[in-house]
């Protein structure tokens, strides 16, 4: 399927039949706009999606999303975002911000947007809303598209910025509590992740391809890499690298007690490229040296 590509905030009002309020910024309706045909987009900016229907399958990565609840899914520029699929006599509602990055430089926003990892979550990994928490985004919605069709001032973006900020803050929120309230879920993938790192050490792919790397775990488990950390660092309370690294040296205190091979040929079988590497790893996880940990034991 052929991605069509969309730069401009402008550009994708228009598409979808909707007013421009700001040439870098827009809050659009759902029961105003047109469909989007079914292809592979890639925006040109940053894109909200309050779905409160479940109207069309949604495709970003492996995996499917049908709204079947109330959502949010937060796209960043650059991402691949599939739409196939419309369920036919059903309109969608919700609402749709985007915003294009231009609309945040020099601002405090700008500097720490990258702190929202949900921007790089996968379609199936949304944000699944109460009800109490559909009125709060509709509100905040609400509030900044109500200060974009005011006359503009010198006001206008330092208000629509801080309104932004306080929407991705309670989206950070309500996705803290998504990770507790969801914790079945999170511990059958933490076992897997278990199973995927066993896996990996009973295998050629240490010395082949090296030491696994949190995107591999997060790529067999289907999920994208930020909302795996998240999740592991939500679990465990360290993260994702760290319980890889743990894994690591917990298999290697195995591993030195096989007196016919060095040091070096068990950081080798590991993945590590180099064994002074594996050296330091380890004595900054238990305090001593691989072959410090020999002779004492």
């Amino acid at each position: 399927m052929e991605i069509q590509k969309i730069k401009s905030v402008g550009e994708y009002s228009q598409l979808r039949g909707s007013e421009t309020l700001h040439p870098l910024i827009n809050v659009l309706d759902y029961k105003n706009l047109n469909f989007l045909s079914p292809a592979s987009y890639n925006f040109g900016f940053f894109c909200i999606f309050l779905k409160e229907t479940k109207c069309g399958d949604l495709r970003y990565g492996k995996e499917v999303y049908d709204y079947q609840e109330e959502s949010l899914v937060f796209v960043a520029p650059g991402q691949i975002l599939t739409v196939e699929n419309y369920l036919p006599d059903l309109k969608p509602k919700g609402k749709v911000l985007i915003f294009h990055p231009d609309f945040l430089r020099g601002t405090s926003l700008s500097n720490i947007l990258t702190d929202y990892k949900f921007f790089s979550y996968s379609i199936n990994e949304a944000l699944h809303l109460s009800k109490k928490e559909v009125k709060q985004v509709l509100q905040m919605f609400a509030t900044i598209e109500d200060e974009l069709q005011q006359n503009m001032d010198k006001h206008t973006k330092t208000l629509v910025i801080s309104h932004l900020q306080l929407l991705l803050n309670y989206s950070t929120r309500f996705y803290d509590r998504q990770f507790i309230t969801r914790e079945h879920i999170n511990k059958s993938i933490l076992k897997r992740f278990e199973h995927v790192l066993n896996n990996y050490f009973t295998s050629d792919k240490p010395q082949n391809i090296g030491l696994p790397t949190v995107f591999y775990c997060a790529e067999e488990l289907n999920l994208s890499a930020n909302y795996f950390g998240d999740l592991i660092k939500k679990e465990t309370g360290i993260s994702a690298l760290e319980y890889i690294q743990t894994k690591v040296i917990d298999i290697a205190k195995e591993r030195i007690f096989d007196m016919e091979k060095s040091i070096s040929e068990i950081a080798y079988e590991l993945g590590f490229k180099y064994p002074q590497h594996f050296t330091r790893l380890f004595k900054q996880k238990t305090g001593v040296t691989p072959l410090e940990y020999r002779n004492l034991n």
